[in-house]
């Protein structure tokens, strides 16, 4: 009985343990991880490029497609999914996906596509087989910024922007969460100074949220965001203060931006550089006699837990004495005095006398020419948008082995050389060639004159009145022109003048001063005395305006001028005359500069010539000149005086009869008074706009 019972045990035993192992079996079935097998990239002549990526198994769930720039790439990170290629990276062939990058960290593969240029992206899964999509933005600019398969219809909407929030986070940086109605929106993040601008490629932007939004109230480096509508796309500026940096991320149809104040550690660290001359090591003190090298590199090595590596010559003693200084100038002060150089990898430092370093520097560098001298070359074609072919240098920039060509018809660039080159070729065409911001400057000189003149004068004479008869005191004139007297008339129609002091007509108008004739009484001998008054104001106001205006690119000096050109009579030393010019003409000269928060840099001319009046028909006539040379800083859309000159002119002049003339009242009879009071004055206003990628003004 004990012995049956035993062996049903032992049965019981071998069952149990039959069933564990085959469960082990299927759970590591079960759990085996997927791997990525292969990646085929295809590039079709409108520039689309499809990247294959073949699995083990299907994926449960596509994996986020996030775009970055500076450079320009997206990545894709795959869970519980290992890297089956046996390698790290995988050129393309052309196109502008440049490489892949497979890491694998743990159970997660991260793919990077590297891209010449920003692209959008869609990603598609058949079974095992992953399909990525990538098109050139710049190719199709109108289309959805996602990019779909031949399925999709082709009449799909824009992107758009459905909200803007912002939150603090927990450790007190500011975050920006934008929602958007297409997942895998293409977006550029850049940072210029203190402002990080984020552009949504062809995105619509509500009426609601094109504002400004001002959230220093949250206590962030972050203190305003402004979103505005700029062509096809959408830009949102995020001003910042103090020091921080930032990170921005996509994930389905959210776009994240964060900005972290720099902590009190990386705060520390600059202080230090700054305080240290660029040493930020922890301070240290050696006091050592006759001691070897070696030793003392082997002190520092132990304070730092660096790995410090001594090449075999390395050798010979020193003596030193530092006190509280950051280990790594102690290194260099210990480097220097012997004679040596260091070069760091990650941990690990090498030290070796400075002329090895330099042997085993020019070995690798030799190498590496060999290595060009045999690697493939390979031809590519640059399309320039912007820029002519003819206004960009490459020179320095090829290898022996590489060759360009410029196309000025196509506006082409066809460079054949090895592949590193090609790259730094790329990077500068991309750098350079970029739309170029256009300015229209508009000039306004407004020349404003005030005139005044005011003339008083009389003439009193003594007349016959034995043609006239007894008319005792009366009129015996009315107004009239004055001009008619001035050959010794009177207003009762002739005799001899005594005082002939009449108001002067003034210059440029048409006819004299009014004038007013009495016969004031009769004396003996049939004589009248005769009185004639004469006044005369004048008042002018005028006003000329020119208005110049240029439209020019960044940076590209304009000229404007219409005008004059006179001719006059030269004399040369033999006798001859020759026929000469000279102009007279209203001129804008400008070259605008746009800095990077939107103002206007200009360097400025603005004159206006006239003719003037000929001295004589042998000179030529004088050109009256006004001329403003400056440089100024404005804002977009704004208006800035840069010239004023204001001339006034008081002249009072008085003839008079001596004595006579200074009697009370009685003396305005035997004087003439002209006063005159003319002003001038002249303006330049410029108003500068930017003109925005579509030609419309900002």
């Amino acid at each position: 009985m004990k012995l049956t019972i035993m062996r049903r045990y032992s049965l019981c035993m071998v069952i149990a343990a039959l069933l564990i192992c085959f469960a082990s079996v299927i759970f590591a079935a079960e759990t085996a991880q997927n791997s990525i097998r292969s990646i085929d990239i295809s590039t079709f002549r409108n520039g689309q490029v499809i990247a294959k990526l073949t699995l083990d198994q299907p994926l449960d769930t596509l994996p986020t497609g996030v775009a970055l720039d500076n450079p320009y790439r997206i990545y894709f990170d795959f869970y519980q999914v290992s890297n089956g290629l046996g390698k790290n990276i995988q050129e393309a062939a052309d196109g502008d996906l440049r490489s892949v990058n497979i890491v694998q960290v743990g159970d997660r593969t991260r793919l990077v596509l590297n891209l010449a240029k920003l692209m959008r992206h869609d990603i598609r899964a058949q079974e095992n087989v992953l399909l990525i999509k990538l098109v050139s933005v710049a190719e199709n600019p109108m289309a959805n910024t996602v990019v779909r398969f031949a399925e999709e219809t082709p009449n799909k909407q824009l992107n758009s922007l459905q909200d803007i929030d912002f939150r603090r986070g927990e450790n007190g940086e500011g975050r920006i969460e934008v929602d958007m109605t297409k997942a895998g929106a293409a977006v550029d993040v850049q940072q210029q100074g203190d402002d990080i601008f984020v552009e949504f490629v062809d995105a619509l932007l509500p009426g609601s949220m094109r504002r400004r939004f001002d959230v220093v109230d949250f206590a962030t480096p972050v203190h305003t965001i402004e979103t505005s509508k700029k062509g096809d796309n959408v830009r949102m500026v995020v001003k910042s203060k103090g020091r921080w940096e930032h990170s921005a991320r996509q994930s389905g149809t959210r776009f994240i931006l964060e900005v972290r104040a720099l902590s009190e550690d990386e705060e520390e660290l600059a202080r230090k550089k700054r305080a240290n001359g660029g040493y930020t090591g922890e301070r240290l003190s050696l006091n050592f006699q006759d001691v070897e090298v070696r030793a003392v590199l082997q002190v520092i090595a132990d304070f730092t837990n660096f790995n410090i590596i001594a090449s075999d010559s390395v050798a010979g003693n020193l003596t030193l004495r530092l006190k509280d200084v950051p280990w790594d100038q102690a290194l260099d002060i210990v480097l220097q005095a012997q004679g040596l150089d260091k070069r760091k990898t990650g941990n690990v430092i090498f030290v070796a006398p400075r002329k090895e370093m330099a042997d085993r520097e020019l070995l690798d560098l030799e190498a590496q020419l060999q290595i060009t001298e045999m690697e493939p070359l390979r031809s590519e074609i640059f399309h320039l948008n912007h820029r002519r072919v003819n206004s960009l240098s490459f020179e320095g920039m090829l290898s022996k082995r590489g060759t360009i060509n410029l196309d000025e018809i196509s506006n082409t660039v066809t460079v054949t050389d090895i592949p590193m080159r090609l790259s730094e070729i790329r990077k500068r065409i991309q750098r350079l060639d970029v739309y170029e911001r256009q300015v229209m400057i508009e000039a306004r000189i407004v020349d404003a004159t005030d005139t005044f003149s005011r003339n008083l004068g009389a003439r009193f004479g003594i007349q016959n009145s034995s043609n006239i008869g007894n008319q005792g005191l009366g009129i015996s004139g009315n107004l009239t022109d004055s001009s008619a007297l001035a050959g010794g008339g009177s207003a009762g129609g002739g005799g001899n003048l005594n005082v002939n002091l009449p108001a002067a007509a003034a210059t440029g108008l048409l006819g004299g001063p009014a004038a007013l004739g009495l016969s004031l009484m009769k004396i003996n001998n049939g004589r009248l005395i005769n009185l004639e008054l004469s006044a005369l104001e004048t008042d002018q106001k005028g006003r000329v305006i020119a208005s110049p205006r240029v439209v020019t690119a960044h940076g590209i000096e304009a000229v404007i001028e219409q005008g004059d050109r006179i001719p006059y009579q030269q004399a040369t030393s033999s006798g001859a005359t020759s026929i000469r010019f000279m102009d007279a003409t209203l001129k804008l000269r400008v070259k605008p500069l746009i800095t990077y928060n939107g103002q206007i840099d200009m360097e400025l001319s603005v004159n206006q010539d006239q003719i003037g009046t000929a001295i004589n028909q042998f000179l030529p006539p004088p050109i009256n000149t006004k001329q403003v040379t400056t440089k100024v800083l404005v804002e977009n859309g704004g208006t800035v005086v840069i010239g004023g000159i204001f001339n006034r002119t008081e002249n009072q002049v008085v003839n008079k009869v001596p004595m006579l003339g200074d009697i009370p009242v009685l003396g305005h009879v035997f004087r003439n008074t002209t006063k005159v009071d003319n002003k001038r004055e002249l303006l330049i206003f410029v108003t500068p706009r930017i003109i925005s990628e579509n030609l419309n003004l900002q």
